[in-house]
């Protein structure tokens, strides 16, 4: 079922039972399986794969020559940049069937995924977390953080606008972009206003 105001390029395949909101565009060569489900004003880059079951919210943008695989839900205002992969089972082997295994992966809302990262399955990425490009995932990330390498680790915290945030020693922060505020406590941001 699609809502109005679609744009469905025509190489796109989309199969019966996707439910699509309203004004999503499709790309070029991209493959929505049945029982997906895309909020409104998503785009879905050239050449992406969504399988059956995986939840985009809304304004979630997923850039050209990504797989999304059954176990992947995406909140409202998610980036995923191009050539992202993401997994759904820890231990694949091409002769034994582990659809039953598959782990699920949350990201939260308004997560943003570097170009060429890889996700492993089973994890959460907080809200507003900024995942650098070419990182390698392999353990949950907190909201507000910012990760990157090989293996990713947390080298700061990024508001809400994707601007680092540094914290003075009563561990408060603002975005000098926005005015908006945050707490760091017991490890963990908060905006406050």
């Amino acid at each position: 079922m699609s809502g109005p105001n679609n744009f469905i390029h025509p190489t796109a395949v989309v199969d019966e039972g996707c439910m699509l909101g309203s004004h999503i565009k499709i790309w070029h060569f991209s493959h929505l399986m049945e029982q997906t489900s895309i909020g409104d004003h998503c785009n879905i880059g050239q050449n992406v794969f969504i399988a059956n079951g995986v939840k985009l919210g809304e304004n979630v943008k997923v850039q050209n020559n990504v797989s999304l695989y059954n176990g992947l839900f995406c909140e409202d205002d998610v980036f995923i940049g191009p050539s992202v992969v993401f997994t759904n089972v820890i231990n694949p082997r091409s002769a034994i069937n582990r659809k039953n295994e598959y782990k699920p992966t949350i990201l939260q809302k308004g997560a943003s995924i570097g170009a060429n990262s890889t996700i492993i399955c089973g994890l959460t990425i907080g809200k507003y977390a900024m995942i650098g490009a070419g990182s390698v995932v392999t353990k949950s990330v907190k909201p507000y953080a910012l990760v990157y390498g090989n293996p990713a680790k947390q080298y700061g915290w990024v508001g809400e606008f994707g601007n680092k945030l540094i914290f003075d020693k009563n561990q408060m922060a603002y975005c000098q972009e926005t005015d908006q505020q945050y707490k760091l406590e017991n490890n963990i941001v908060v905006r406050i206003k």
